[in-house]
């Protein structure tokens, strides 16, 4: 169910949020796991469905654009990431922060590291369940966050034309 365009919207008339975007079925985004859509035809957004919740988010790392489509989601500290597969960035999947291990005393061994976070680097984007119906609102927060480099078609994926 990966497709970089949206879907069609659903045939059902629902009070779906104002400016969200029809993604698909609950049940077919839980089936597929991840998919990416390019939204307001200048976002590329990852859709993903991990421990019954569904997360959306830029689709490319805020540090050097990597495809987080192919990130592996792992715990730390309490907290779900998606981590880039390009250089192993962390990310929370539901703010979006930037996770890193810090030292606290590097002259005491056995070194002590604890996670923290340099701040949201990723932006995320809401997400609303109806009758079934999986929709997307996109952040449109004034504030420059890191990710949105990567929001433009030097680093968009062209579809295959052949």
């Amino acid at each position: 169910m990966s497709s970089d365009e949206e879907s069609p919207q659903p045939s059902s008339s629902s009070s779906a949020p104002l400016d969200s975007h029809y993604i698909g079925r609950r049940e077919d985004i839980v089936r597929a796991g991840r998919v990416t859509r390019q939204l307001n035809g200048c976002r590329d957004v990852l859709v993903l469905h991990h421990q019954g919740q569904i997360y959306a988010l830029d689709m490319r790392c805020y540090h050097a654009g990597g495809g987080l489509q192919h990130g592996d989601i792992e715990e730390f500290n309490g907290r779900l990431c998606i981590v880039c597969p390009w250089h192993k960035y962390k990310i929370t999947l539901a703010e979006g922060e930037g996770m890193y291990q810090a030292v606290d005393n590097p002259t005491v061994r056995p070194l002590k590291t604890q996670w923290r976070s340099k701040g949201v680097k990723q932006r995320v984007h809401q997400v609303t369940e109806l009758s079934g119906d999986v929709y997307v609102t996109l952040n449109t927060s004034p504030e420059d966050i890191e990710s949105d480099r990567y929001q433009t078609d030097k680093y968009r994926t062209k579809p295959n034309t052949s």
